[in-house]
């Protein structure tokens, strides 16, 4: 049998164990050395003496912190730093700060409906707001259309920013023409009164990830808001949805170093920015990174999960399919968390209902993912009116599906002509195109995000888990990556286009952390010290400090560009 050992040499209920290459170990550490040892979970090895392929056998419990070794008292300091991270980690409290300190710069700092299709987003969430759950068809004479209604002065204001964000000015000349303006009509009271405005695009979406949103509106409206304090509010909602969702998502890797990795994941400048303004991709990244986070603990890490998480996987499981079509599969993958790591039951010996459980949570997010794909269907005839007058009713999705099964070579063809002309593209918008002001990232956010990424990576737990479920996972991801551009082939491209047309970095985001878990399984190289072990407080000061400089440069020089 072999034992449970944490990568500083003890076993996770404590016990000294003696390590061949560096003797007796003991059971605790003291100080940062305490938060450095995150134990990595080793299995029995029942067959052929190989401990990590028989993984799922071992039923790891949480990773505790160990208290300081007697005779040994940490300062106040190190006793705080311990108690936060056993309760909360230190990579959720860091989260919680550059999310939402940075999260509420940009909704400040951006424009009202400067976001990414903030106007059209801004609609479905008011009509989800008053009731309107399905897409309501409106009358357009240039084609098939959907919409709904919103308040006259609302109205006035998203078109006046249609019209400014579309407006090109020469540098150096700031992009808003006139901020007074925007004071102006953001200080004008919610009319009673509404117009009809086009939101074909979004009508496609669930109510499901606009809830927060609608919220908002609705407590702005409680509260007699302004126009502009409708739109601050409906931004802040979901934000705040962001901070809650993800922030339990990284509390549940505490006490792992990988919880540094799903940090700089979540706080990418992109994610941060669209939290920050109106958009279902909140809530869309959110669910993400919840599923992905508590597959990561509970199938690489070989963690149980507790009652919440659990039961947080499984709300996912069903909720995150209708929030975007694209990551229902990112969904699914909860179906290989074993039976004995979910937070419910008996651990030893799973009862059926147990087995059956994530499976039930997946047949009722697929059922519902079919369903609301077969309501918001007929949508898609009304996609091509985003695109110039020119290509008007070019965007067919059951011409382009035919197209498709009659001749794959020919998509084929298609898509490595796309990425052979926008992969920059894309690899730049990961780290942000931020909103309709199409301000990319400055290079010193890229080269940040890349250093927290590095040490993230390089200081991650070993990973475990099983070849079979690995590669499930794996195939997964690169399905996952195949719907974005099959999606948007059909959704969005004209029939007989050059390229994919549509695609941005950003929809890759909720893809990233389960990606490089699968990276970091069939990884062994790590960070160390001079001692051999891999620390844990330096890095985590670096991550910290590198997501920060990434941040504040491109918040710097989106408000230098937009604002003058």
């Amino acid at each position: 049998m072999a034992t449970e050992i944490g990568e500083n040499g003890s076993t996770p209920h404590g016990e000294t164990v003696t390590d061949p290459a560096h003797g007796t170990a003991p059971a605790a550490a003291s100080g940062a050395e305490t938060l450095a040892a995150q134990p990595v979970a080793a299995a029995t090895a029942t067959r052929s003496g190989s401990a990590v392929e028989s993984a799922e056998a071992a039923l790891a419990q949480p990773a505790k912190i160990a208290p300081a070794a007697d005779g040994e008292r940490p300062g106040g300091w190190t006793r705080a730093a311990a108690r936060i991270e056993q309760r909360i980690g230190a990579a959720t409290l860091a989260f919680l700060l550059l999310a939402g300190v940075f999260g509420a710069v940009w909704s400040v700092v951006t424009p009202p409906f400067w976001g990414h299709d903030e106007i059209t987003q801004f609609g479905r969430a008011y009509q989800v707001a008053h009731g309107g759950f399905t897409p309501e068809k409106i009358h357009d004479d240039r084609g098939p259309a959907w919409g709904g209604q919103v308040p006259v002065t609302i109205n006035a204001l998203s078109g006046y920013a249609f019209d400014d964000y579309n407006s090109k000015r020469d540098e150096p000349e700031p992009m808003i023409e006139n901020p007074h303006d925007y004071d102006v009509l953001g200080a004008l009271p919610v009319s009673k009164q509404t117009s009809q405005v086009w939101f074909t695009n979004t009508a496609a979406y669930s109510p499901v990830p606009y809830l927060p949103a609608a919220v908002g509106i609705r407590l702005a409206e409680v509260l007699d808001l302004d126009v502009g304090g409708m739109v601050l509010a409906t931004r802040w909602a979901g934000l705040l949805a962001y901070l809650l969702i993800v922030g339990f998502a990284i509390r549940a890797l505490r006490g792992h170093r990988v919880q540094w990795l799903a940090l700089t994941v979540a706080v990418l400048p992109i994610a941060v920015f669209q939290a920050g303004t109106v958009t279902a991709d909140t809530v869309t990244n959110a669910l993400a990174l919840a599923v992905s986070a508590l597959i990561v603990k509970s199938l690489f890490l070989g963690q149980r999960l507790s009652r919440p998480e659990t039961v947080v996987a499984l709300a996912a499981t069903i909720l995150l399919p209708i929030c975007k079509p694209t990551y229902v599969l990112l969904a699914m993958l909860t179906v290989l968390i074993p039976a004995q790591r979910l937070g419910f039951g008996n651990a030893e010996r799973p009862a059926v209902w147990q087995r059956v459980l994530p499976w039930a949570a997946a047949a009722i997010g697929g059922i519902s993912f079919a369903a609301w794909m077969k309501i918001a269907a007929p949508t898609g005839d009304g996609m091509s009116l985003m695109r110039g007058k020119d290509q008007w009713g070019s965007v067919r999705p059951g011409d382009q599906l035919k197209e498709i099964l009659s001749d794959p070579g020919h998509f084929l063809s298609v898509f490595g002509d796309s990425i052979a002309r926008r992969d920059e593209r894309w690899f730049t918008q990961f780290f942000g195109e931020l909103g309709f002001s199409y301000i990319d990232v400055p290079a010193l956010t890229i080269c940040a995000s890349l250093l927290a990424f590095a040490v993230s990576i390089g200081i991650a737990d070993r990973m475990v888990g099983d070849r079979l479920r690995t590669w499930l996972v794996l195939l997964t991801m690169l399905a996952s990556v195949a719907m974005i551009y099959v999606t948007l082939y059909m959704s969005f491209t004209p029939v007989g286009y050059f390229m994919i047309d549509g695609v941005q970095g950003r929809y890759f985001v909720p893809l990233a952390l389960l990606t490089l878990a699968v990276f970091l399984r069939w990884m062994p190289l790590r960070l160390t010290g001079t001692d051999g072990r891999i620390p844990t407080r330096i890095p985590a000061i670096v991550v910290t400090l590198s997501t920060t400089v990434a941040l504040t440069a491109a918040v710097i020089k989106y408000s230098t560009l937009v604002w003058g």
